[in-house]
């Protein structure tokens, strides 16, 4: 019951997500279509994601804009797609807070990310294809830190057992000050469902 293309992520535990760092970015500040490699924990890589946006909408709309995120196997096949509507992050509007839909492959549901209102955390759940909440994901109050990697808790529906991390690590000072660049980490049980892996990598982006 494996998606075309997601077998690798049923014998692993853990991916690493590195953005590539944009040097028109970095020079003008004119926000470009983001890219990222995913990588094993060798850090070979096993996918790459480039974000499909218009320049109007990167523009304008910043970190809370629409999107949608294409993954490819090192072969070119897509093998994920994240999409994202137009949604408000903050906790004073709680009907219309972020969601993301994954899909694998292109056109099939497996899975959804949607934010929970709270007032100063950052919270999400996991949903399967049917709309069904699977895990929850709880971030720290504080959601940027200095000098150590900011830790996402996966837990079980009722928050009673912790099944794996998503984790924003810190990359130094000069990168950190410089470009929005961002580096992450996901872990994950061996045998969790692998569509559910995969949602766990749309949470990240997500995040």
């Amino acid at each position: 019951n494996c998606p075309p293309g997601l077998e690798y992520l049923t014998q692993i535990d853990q991916i690493l997500i590195h953005q590539q760092i944009e040097l028109l970015e970095i020079l003008t500040g004119f926000e470009t279509n983001n890219k990222y490699e995913i990588k094993n924990a060798l850090g070979q890589r096993v996918y790459f994601a480039a974000e499909d946006t218009d320049c109007c909408t990167r523009n304008c709309c910043g970190p809370s804009r629409p999107f949608t995120l294409r993954i490819v196997d090192n072969m070119g096949h897509e093998v994920i797609t994240l999409q994202r509507p137009l949604r408000c992050s903050s906790c004073c509007f709680p009907c219309c807070l972020q969601e993301l839909e994954v899909q694998a492959p292109p056109g099939t549901p497996v899975g959804y990310v949607v934010q929970n209102w709270h007032p100063c955390l950052p919270k999400f759940t996991i949903q399967d294809e049917k709309r069904m909440d699977i895990l929850r994901i709880g971030g720290p109050c504080v959601v940027c830190s200095c000098c150590e990697d900011v830790n996402f808790e996966v837990k079980s529906v009722d928050e009673t057992a912790t099944v794996g991390r998503i984790s924003k690590q810190w990359t130094g000072f000069v990168k950190e000050a410089f470009t929005d660049a961002d580096n992450f980490g996901i872990t994950f049980p061996m045998d969790l469902d692998v569509k559910m892996k995969a949602v766990m990598i749309g949470a990240c982006f997500l995040i």
